[in-house]
């Protein structure tokens, strides 16, 4: 074998032909997002509907999507599907511990805490989708603006700020929805058919 047949064969072994996964952690966020937020702007009461979109959609899907991330070396994707996989993991469980008589119920100010934090953790992602399209930079800014309305809302107890948080979570989850259809149309079609910016 010479040494030109060595480095192309190293060359194909190191191509990556694994589909983008972005997509899948998109539209997972997106529709659970959406689905959440109808709840907070009253549309309908928090049920088992919402909690198996958390777990299974929201949540593996997302930790699947930010695996496959990791194998493509995209720390920014790992990071934040992963961690948005086991923010809604942790959210259904802090749904469902206290239910199950396994924790007590966390109080508005801790909830508050921790919509807070996710908050502070979504506004430093922002700043990292300022090297990627328009579409990530517009979900990234509506996320860490819903999150803060969240706290705020538990934090004061006003339900009229939770309310408007619901749509602009609303507004937040289609747009996450929109930046992952977007993705696979334009790979199918192999052309622009939903710009990205």
């Amino acid at each position: 074998m010479t040494q030109e047949t060595k480095t192309d064969s190293i060359q194909v072994k190191n191509l990556d032909i694994t589909a983008n996964p972005a997509p899948l952690g998109l539209i997972g966020f997106g529709m659970t997002t959406v689905l959440l937020n109808l709840h907070n702007a009253g549309f309908f009461a928090l049920g088992s509907m919402i909690l198996a979109m958390g777990i299974f959609y929201g949540g593996l899907a997302q930790i699947i999507a930010g695996i496959e991330e990791w194998k493509k070396n995209n720390t920014f994707g790992a990071t934040a599907f992963t961690s948005y996989g086991l923010f809604w993991m942790t959210l259904v469980a802090l749904l469902i511990l206290p239910k199950l008589g396994l924790a007590d119920a966390s109080d508005k100010t801790a909830m508050s805490a921790y919509l807070f934090m996710w908050g502070l953790f979504t506004a430093v992602m922002f700043i990292g989708t300022l090297k990627a399209n328009k579409a990530l930079q517009f979900v990234f800014a509506s996320l860490a603006i819903l999150f803060f309305l969240l706290a705020l809302g538990d934090f004061t107890g006003n339900g009229t700020i939770t309310v408007i948080a619901g749509y602009e979570g609303i507004i937040c989850g289609f747009s996450a929805i929109y930046a992952g259809l977007a993705q696979v149309l334009n790979e199918m079609y192999k052309r622009t058919v939903a710009p990205l910016g």
